[in-house]
C-alpha cells in the first residue's frame, strides 16, 4: 500500500517508512533470533545476575523468569497483531485509541524510554571494548580513571569506547531493516557458543565444583517472603522487557505470517530466555569458586581469565550481542517513534541520528551500575511503558473488537474514524497519565516501598481499566469499519 493511499490522506502522517509495509519477509527464525539478539547481552545478563543476587533460593528465581517470560510471550503475540494486520509501526497504531495526532504523545514517550535504553546498552557494550583496550594497551590505565581524565562522570577512554561503539551502531542502523536482521541472525547464537566455552573453562578450574545455594539467605525461609520475591522478579523482569513488548508491531509488520511470529515467539522467549537464564547463573556461581568472589558482571568475569586471545574473543562476543539488542530494541523503535512526531520532516534515518544523539545526553553511565539502581532504573522506565501497552491492547481487543481501518490511520478528515475531539480524545492521554502517576505514587512514597517493584503491574491494569470505562462512557461516533483480515 503507497504512501498516498487515497484522497483522504494528509502527508503529515505519513512517509515511506511509516506506511504500511509491502515486505513481508520475516519467517519464524527471525523472530527467533530476533528474541536471541535481545535476550543474549550483558544488559540481560547483569538483570538476570541482580535477580539471583535478590537471595531467593535459585529455583525460585527460575520460576519467577518462567512467570516472567510467559508474560512477555503473551504481551508480544497480543501486540503483534494490530501492526501485522495493519502493516503499520506501533507510533501508527497507537492513533487508534490516541487520535491520528493524539498519538505523538505515546510515541514521543516510548522513543525517550528508547534514547534511555539505547545509552544505557551503548554504555555496557562501551565497558567491554574498554577493558579489551586496558588488556592490549595496560599504558592507558590512566585515561581510564575518572578522577585524573575524565568528563561528565565518565573517563577520557571512556568516552573513547562509548563512542566508537555509537558510531558503529549507527553505521548499522543506517543500512537498513534488511541488513538489521541479517545482522542479529548471527549475533544471538554467538553469545551462546562463548558462554558454553567459558562455563567449560570455569567448570574445568572449579574442578566440576558448584554450589547453587550461594545466594540463599535464611530470611527468604519464610513462605510469605519468598512468594513476595517471586512476585518481585517476576515483575522486574517484565519491565525489563517491557519496551520492545509495546514496540513489537515495528517488526511484526514484517511477519510473512502470525503463525510465523507466535512460533518465533515461542522458541525466542520460554526456550530460549530459561536457556539463556540457567547460563547465566552456572557462569555466575562459578566465578565463586574460581576467582573467590561472585561476579555478576559477564564482562569483569573475562577480565579475570590470563589468556588474552580468551579475552578478545569474549569481549568481541559480548559487544557485538550487545548492539545487536540496542539496535533491534531501542535504535528501530525510537527511530519509528521520532519519524511519527512529523512524518514530512523527519525520516526513519533522521529519527534515528535523534535517538542515538540523544543517548548521549541522558549519560547512561550514571542509571544502571548496581543492583539497586538496576531495579530502580526498571520501575521508573517501565512505569511509562506499561500504562501504554494497557490502552494498546485494550484498545484493539475490546474496544475497536479487532477491527482496524488502516486508510483512517492515515486520514486528516475530520470524518474519518481516528479523527478524535476533546472528550473521545481525552479518554487515553487520561489513561496513560492515571497509569504512569500510580506507578510513580509507588515507587516514590515511603509507605509503598515493599511495593516498589509492583510498579509496572500497576500501571498496566490502571491505564487499561480507565481506558476501557472511559470509552464505554465516550464512545466513538464514526462508523465502525468492517473486519481486518
Amino acid at each position: 500500500m503507497p504512501p498516498t493511499m487515497d484522497g483522504q490522506t494528509d502527508t503529515r502522517l505519513i512517509n515511506k517508512d511509516l506506511a504500511p509495509t509491502q515486505a513481508r519477509t520475516w519467517a519464524w527464525s527471525d523472530y527467533l533470533f530476533l528474541w536471541m539478539s535481545n535476550v543474549h547481552s550483558v544488559a540481560g545478563y547483569v538483570t538476570a545476575g541482580s535477580l539471583f543476587a535478590m537471595g531467593l533460593p535459585a529455583m525460585d528465581v527460575f520460576l519467577a523468569l518462567l512467570l516472567a517470560i510467559c508474560v512477555v510471550q503473551l504481551g508480544s503475540n497480543l501486540v503483534a497483531q494490530p501492526s501485522f494486520v495493519s502493516g503499520s509501526p506501533f507510533p501508527v497504531v497507537a492513533r487508534m485509541a490516541f487520535g491520528v495526532h493524539g498519538a505523538i504523545v505515546p510515541a514521543f514517550v516510548r522513543g525517550a524510554i528508547a534514547v534511555g535504553w539505547y545509552g544505557i546498552q551503548t554504555w555496557l557494550a562501551s565497558n567491554a571494548l574498554l577493558i579489551l583496550a586496558l588488556k592490549i594497551w595496560p599504558y592507558l590505565a590512566s585515561w581510564a580513571e575518572v578522577q585524573q581524565h575524565g568528563f561528565a562522570g565518565l573517563s577520557t577512554l571512556g568516552w573513547a569506547t562509548f563512542m566508537t561503539v555509537w558510531l558503529l551502531q549507527l553505521l548499522l542502523f543506517w543500512r537498513g531493516m534488511e541488513a538489521i536482521r541479517h545482522f542479529i541472525d548471527w549475533v544471538g547464537p554467538a553469545i551462546y557458543i562463548m558462554m558454553i566455552a567459558l562455563d567449560g573453562w570455569l567448570l574445568w578450574h572449579a574442578h566440576g565444583q558448584i554450589d547453587f545455594h550461594v545466594f540463599d539467605t535464611s530470611e527468604n525461609g519464610n513462605f510469605t517472603k519468598r512468594v513476595l520475591g517471586v512476585l518481585n522478579a517476576v515483575s522486574l523482569t517484565v519491565a525489563y522487557f517491557s519496551p520492545i513488548i509495546l514496540n513489537f508491531g515495528d517488526f511484526s509488520r514484517y511477519g510473512k505470517s502470525m503463525r510465523d511470529i507466535r512460533v518465533g515467539n515461542f522458541w525466542g522467549l520460554p526456550v530460549n530466555f530459561m536457556g539463556f537464564s540457567i547460563l547465566t547463573l552456572v557462569t555466575i556461581l562459578l566465578t565463586q569458586p574460581v576467582f573467590g568472589r561472585i561476579i555478576l558482571d559477564p564482562v569483569e568475569t573475562i577480565t579475570q581469565i590470563d589468556s588474552l586471545s580468551i579475552i578478545v574473543v569474549g569481549m568481541a562476543t559480548f559487544l557485538i550481542a550487545t548492539i545487536g539488542i540496542n539496535i533491534s530494541a531501542n535504535f528501530v523503535s525510537a527511530a519509528f517513534d521520532f519519524s511519527n512526531l512529523s512524518p514530512r520532516l523527519l525520516s526513519w534515518r533522521k529519527g534515528g541520528v535523534i535517538a542515538a544523539v540523544g543517548a548521549i545526553l541522558v549519560t547512561p553511565w550514571n542509571l544502571y551500575t548496581r543492583p539497586e539502581l538496576i531495579h530502580f532504573t526498571l520501575d521508573v522506565l517501565g512505569t511509562f511503558i506499561a500504562p501504554l501497552i494497557g490502552i494498546l491492547l485494550s484498545d484493539y481487543y475490546l474496544v475497536q473488537k479487532k477491527m482496524v481501518d488502516v486508510q483512517a490511520l492515515y486520514s486528516g478528515s475530520p470524518a474519518a474514524r481516528y479523527w478524535y475531539r476533546k472528550g473521545v480524545n481525552f479518554r487515553a492521554l487520561f489513561a496513560l497519565i492515571a497509569g504512569v502517576g500510580c506507578g510513580l505514587i509507588i515507587i516514590f512514597t515511603q509507605h509503598y516501598m515493599a511495593f516498589r517493584n509492583f510498579s509496572w503491574i500497576a500501571g498496566f491494569c490502571v491505564g487499561g481499566i480507565s481506558y476501557t470505562g472511559l470509552s464505554l462512557l465516550l464512545p466513538r461516533s464514526h462508523k465502525q469499519p468492517q473486519p481486518s483480515p
